[in-house]
């Protein structure tokens, strides 16, 4: 880290949408608790944070999303009554489910778009560099996601978003980069990390400058706050974090990485089904019995 770059301490998770292509099992417990396995989705972006050195956790919230506070807050009556019955391991899983991290909440009151939520953690945030992680995105890989990323700010000082590569059919559901050709290999990252020219926003295959979608992990400077106020609203009245991204990218303080690793959009049906099937299948206590199950299906 040079002496220039703050370390990144904070992270920001929005979470206030509606999850309406989980209705209706989302119609009164939030998306963000649907649960994979055994642990409710954002439990795994949070404890990504843990991991990745994430000291103050900031969640976006909405109208409906109280169970999400309940269930990072401490509950020494289900720890005791636990203890009481002889399950002390449970009781220390849910005592650590916090991880030591500290938690924030602040309002998204109408859904504006990406760009408006993480603006609405500015306050919270104030004058440091911050991670934003998707809550409904599992990122599977040898080093956490969001370490990555806050190692490669820390090291270059510029804005990072990870990345992946997109079939040709998916590309208008993604945020798109346009990379500048790779730099001769000078970091440990090697040729994963390019420069960022621009980004277009759910593009059609022709418009696509690449099959380089962006995929729910950023670590960006404070600066990306002042682009946000001043992003006018785009289609349905939101403000897109694509567009201030751009401004990062014109002043050549945008990186990709893409990323080494596996990536569940646990947003999606089948993306939560499938996320739900593998973690099951690597689950210590479940999963030879769970492999033994799907293996003698016949469909």
């Amino acid at each position: 880290m040079t002496a220039t770059n703050k370390r990144v301490r904070k992270a920001v998770l929005p979470v206030a949408g509606m999850g309406t292509r989980f209705l209706p099992a989302t119609k009164a417990m939030p998306k963000e608790m649907l649960p994979v396995v055994d642990k409710p989705l954002i439990q795994y972006a949070v404890e990504e944070c843990a991991a990745s050195g994430i000291e103050h956790v900031i969640f976006v919230t909405g109208r409906r999303k109280s169970a999400i506070e309940d269930h990072f807050d401490v509950a020494p009556e289900l720890e005791r009554l636990l203890e009481e019955r002889g399950r002390p391991e449970q009781a220390r899983m849910v005592r650590e489910i916090s991880n030591g991290l500290h938690f924030s909440y602040t309002r998204q009151s109408e859904a504006l778009g990406l760009g408006h939520a993480v603006l609405c953690a500015a306050e919270l945030v104030g004058d440091e560099p911050f991670a934003v992680l998707l809550g409904d995105v599992i990122m599977d890989g040898r080093v956490p996601a969001t370490r990555e990323l806050v190692e490669i700010y820390e090291a270059t000082g510029a804005g990072v978003v990870h990345v992946e590569q997109v079939a040709r059919e998916r590309l208008h559901l993604y945020g798109i980069v346009d990379p500048a050709p790779a730099q001769a290999p000078s970091t440990r990252w090697g040729d994963r990390v390019l420069p960022v020219r621009g980004l277009i926003e759910k593009p059609t295959a022709e418009q696509a400058p690449s099959n380089l979608g962006v995929v729910g992990r950023y670590v960006l400077p404070p600066e990306i706050f002042g682009y946000l106020e001043q992003t006018q609203p785009g289609t349905g009245g939101e403000i897109q974090l694509t567009d201030a991204l751009c401004r990062l990218a014109k002043e050549n303080k945008l990186l990709a990485c893409v990323y080494d690793g596996k990536t569940y959009d646990a947003g999606d049906k089948l993306g939560f089904l499938r996320a739900t099937v593998e973690f099951g299948l690597r689950d210590v206590k479940l999963g030879a019995a769970f492999r033994a199950y799907l293996q003698g299906l016949k469909l």
